[in-house]
């Protein structure tokens, strides 16, 4: 019998396959402090990762640990190292969030374009048309749109946009041309010249050494000042006080954040109080459809995995 550590709570979807399945027991541990952590996790052959930060010195206390299934795609919070050191593999729920994601993408983007935090102000405080005329807003019809990364979540976005008939382009050198433009799209090889045209950004890319700050004030500077920025990806990608600065001095219009360098973000983060920018607490996946297949996914992989039925696409090659 296998034993599983659900480390934080998933959908109880995923909890009930785990439960009737015989060759598996587990325990959910909701203290994730590093301290409880170490001391729980040595007894688990598998186990489950939300947002807990599993480092080396934890890592090194679990010797009977084969897989880590993450509730997720990103995995900045595990030791990467460590795990194709000591040969343990990593999955991710490669097909859950796509939808959810592409979905809160669009909402920020309406939102932003559509001024509707400002209508709603005007009229809840009896301003029903005072003024409402010197609220900037845009229509998406023929609206240029540049998707900077083009995976599972891009490929739902094209759907979305192209809906509302934006042209779209897409930044990603691991995307062939064939695949771009059968979708929709036009495939661009710099994005330094997808910025300067774009009226929207949408960043759906890791975060790695070549990422980080990926957009700073220079590339900001050379954007449209109409232009909106969203970040559902991952904090870090965007370089959060030049962002401010942007926003502040007009060098852009907006932009909307689901994720942040540091989570939860600094009440004393500027963005806090900018009001040309629309935040959300990295909950683009928190729709009731997308926690269930996330939690199944999850418990599945790992079944998978313990099997040996493992699909590739959800394995992270390390």
């Amino acid at each position: 019998m296998f034993k599983i550590g659900i480390i934080e709570k998933i959908h109880e979807d995923g909890i009930k396959i785990l439960d009737k399945n015989p060759n598996f027991e587990f325990d959910i541990i909701e203290d994730i402090s590093k301290e409880n952590l170490t001391q729980k996790l040595p007894k688990f052959d598998g186990i489950t990762l939300c947002v807990a930060e599993l480092n080396t010195k934890i890592l090194e206390q679990c010797k009977k640990l084969k897989v880590i299934s993450r509730h997720g795609v990103g995995y900045d919070n595990v030791d990467i190292k460590y795990l194709k050191k000591n040969n343990i593999a990593l999955l991710i729920t490669a097909t859950a969030n796509a939808v959810s994601v592409a979905e809160h993408v669009m909402y920020m983007i309406l939102s932003l374009s559509k001024g509707i935090t400002q209508y709603d102000k005007a009229v809840r405080t009896g301003n029903f048309k005072k003024d409402v005329n010197t609220i900037q807003t845009y229509e998406l019809l023929n609206k240029e749109i540049l998707i900077a990364g083009f995976g599972r979540i891009g490929k739902n976005l094209i759907k979305r946009c192209l809906g509302f008939e934006m042209k779209v382009k897409v930044y990603d050198p691991f995307v062939d041309n064939k695949t771009i433009e059968q979708m929709g799209g036009k495939k661009i090889e710099n994005i330094n010249k997808g910025l300067k045209t774009a009226d929207y950004l949408s960043i759906h890319m890791p975060l790695t050494n070549e990422t980080k700050n990926l957009i700073n004030l220079e590339k900001l500077k050379t954007m449209k000042k109409n232009a909106i920025i969203i970040n559902t990806a991952r904090g870090g990608i965007i370089n959060e006080i030049d962002l401010d600065t942007a926003l502040n001095n007009n060098i852009i219009f907006g932009a909307g954040l689901d994720v942040f360098g540091k989570e939860p973000i600094d009440m004393d983060n500027p963005l806090i109080k900018n009001k040309k920018v629309l935040l959300s607490p990295h909950s683009s996946t928190f729709t009731q459809e997308c926690a269930s297949r996330m939690g199944v996914e999850t418990v599945q992989n790992l079944i998978d995995f313990f099997e040996n039925k493992i699909k590739k696409n959800m394995v992270v090659e390390l």
